[in-house]
């Protein structure tokens, strides 16, 4: 996760195939007719870099085109199905932005079943369509609108309504030991984020020293909530050695270890309605409006009058912080919002069948796809579909948007370089290469832009699997900033492997960390 883990995610469970399987080229297919001026260096050097005995009991797949000519430069097993990983975000995200628009907007809405008042002799009701930017403050706006209209009093119940979305929480292939943990929260169309990440349904759990060494340490959360049951098990001590985690299926926080100085982790809740409800009736007590009832999930009745409500950010904007920080409650909330716009049912399977009908309207011969963001180990995608993908995107009128909001090589900044901001900097493909990353135990990807040092647009995708050491993103960046030197016209024969940094946080992406680290 951002602090210290990442997902690590077992094979499991059943597949849904769009597409029929396309056989693979042999390695390194060229032209009959020879490769192109400059690139037979290009293939020997890529070549070089893929015979690294880290990826001896691996496998790779690396596609390298031209998106001026169409001309495959490389190319290893370029129509074999890979495990993705998070590089699954580059069809999700693109799809989302065909399907509901960069004006895309999710709504929540605060509605009573009786006629409003300074006392409303029924229910009042909270109605989300799924917003992952919907902060503590948000709710507190909700609130303070209601009770400017006048409302004193609801003599009947706070109805939280999360049908927008059906009822399935988790992804069917996620690992049950990532499910405390924010990259792998609960889907649910009324939510909350602690921070502006956007990491919706969780909390922020910081523990600080407490009043001397050997004194219980002090355990607060973002935004403040009684929602959580904290089990505080931390001392105060003289090295930070401290662990927080959710016990599996419910609400209660475990936190262990030893404080010196404060130590956060970002836990996801269980239930992310109840949650946000909780939130807004906090509020709204705080503004003055008592609710007598209880707080129950439900549907809001036909007719119901609307009382308040807000508008999220627009989908052109909400793209930054999905792709820069590749952030796995986006992608799945987006899927399930385009499975209810096309077929009116907020699931993952209508929402899927949107996303594979457009991969394979876009380039992708061969896609399998059991989420949105590439949690999944039976998630596959072949190089050659990327690659097409990548190349077809850049003819849709949306494309600038989309091809700013991915991370940036070498670029300092969350909201910038993103997940590639330690990497590759100080080389030709710092600020040069816009790509997605993709990171799971055993799986690395890099797919996405670059210009070579002729200008040439180039895209590439490159997706290793069953590797066993801790990372192989070094290799990555050095096959990328090798396409950033590529020339046609001047061959480069002999000259040494591109020379990059290691990655700062090993297999962690850069912008996971928490607090920003990178």
């Amino acid at each position: 996760m951002r602090l210290s883990r990442r997902p690590s995610i077992f094979l499991a469970g059943a597949v849904l195939v769009a597409g029929v399987t396309i056989s693979g080229a042999p390695a390194n297919a060229a032209d009959p007719a020879g490769p192109a001026p400059g690139a037979g260096d290009l293939v020997h050097d890529i070549d070089r870099i893929l015979s690294d005995p880290r990826l001896t009991t691996a496998q790779a797949g690396v596609v390298v085109r031209s998106a001026r000519t169409g001309e495959d430069l490389y190319m290893r097993e370029p129509g074999k199905l890979f495990i993705p990983a998070s590089n699954t975000k580059l069809v999700t995200s693109a799809a989302a932005v065909e399907t509901l628009g960069l004006d895309y907007r999710f709504t929540t809405s605060v509605l009573s079943t009786a006629k409003p008042g300074r006392t409303i002799e029924g229910d009042i009701v909270l109605k989300g369509t799924g917003d992952p930017t919907m902060l503590a403050s948000d709710y507190d706006a909700l609130a303070a609108q209601v009770a400017r209209s006048g409302v004193k009093e609801v003599r009947g119940r706070l109805v939280a309504d999360d049908t927008w979305f059906d009822d399935v929480r988790l992804g069917a292939d996620w690992t049950w030991d990532d499910e405390p943990y924010y990259y792998a929260g609960q889907i649910s169309a009324l939510t909350a984020s602690p921070d502006t990440d956007y990491d919706a349904g969780s909390v922020i759990v910081s523990v600080d020293p407490g009043s001397a060494p050997g004194r219980p340490a002090k355990v607060t959360t973002t935004p403040p909530t009684d929602y959580l049951k904290i089990v505080n098990r931390a001392v105060t001590g003289t090295t930070t050695d401290a662990g927080i985690t959710r016990d599996h299926g419910t609400n209660t926080v475990v936190v262990t270890g030893t404080v010196a100085d404060r130590y956060e982790d970002w836990i996801s809740v269980w239930g992310p309605t109840l949650y946000a409800a909780g939130l807004f009736r906090k509020s709204l007590a705080e503004h003055g409006v008592r609710v007598l009832g209880p707080t129950v999930r439900g549907a809001a009745p036909t007719g119901a009058s609307l009382l308040a409500g807000r508008e999220s950010m627009p989908l052109s904007r909400l793209l930054v912080p999905f792709l820069k920080l590749s952030n796995n409650m986006h992608a799945e909330i987006l899927t399930k919002a385009m499975g209810r716009k096309v077929s009116n049912q907020g699931t993952w399977a209508a929402g899927l069948a949107v996303t594979s009908a457009f991969a394979q309207n876009n380039g992708i011969s061969t896609v399998r796809l059991r989420d949105g963001s590439g949690l999944s180990r039976i998630d596959g995608l072949t190089p050659a579909g990327l690659a097409s993908l990548l190349v077809n995107l850049r003819d849709k009128p949306w494309f600038p948007t989309w091809y700013e909001a991915l991370p940036v090589a070498g670029r300092r900044g969350r909201f910038v370089g993103g997940t590639l901001s330690s990497r590759m900097a100080g080389t030709p493909a710092a600020g040069n290469v816009h790509a997605k990353t993709g990171s799971l135990t055993g799986v690395s990807a890099l797919s996405g832009y670059v210009s070579s040092a002729d200008g040439e647009p180039l895209v590439f995708s490159i997706i290793s699997n069953g590797y066993l050491s801790p990372s192989v993103k070094d290799l990555e960046d050095k096959i990328v900033v090798r396409l950033a030197q590529f020339t046609r016209s001047a061959p480069v024969d002999g000259a040494p492997a591109p020379q990059v940094s290691p990655p700062i946080n090993g297999d962690k992406e850069c912008s996971w960390l928490k607090p920003a680290r990178c």
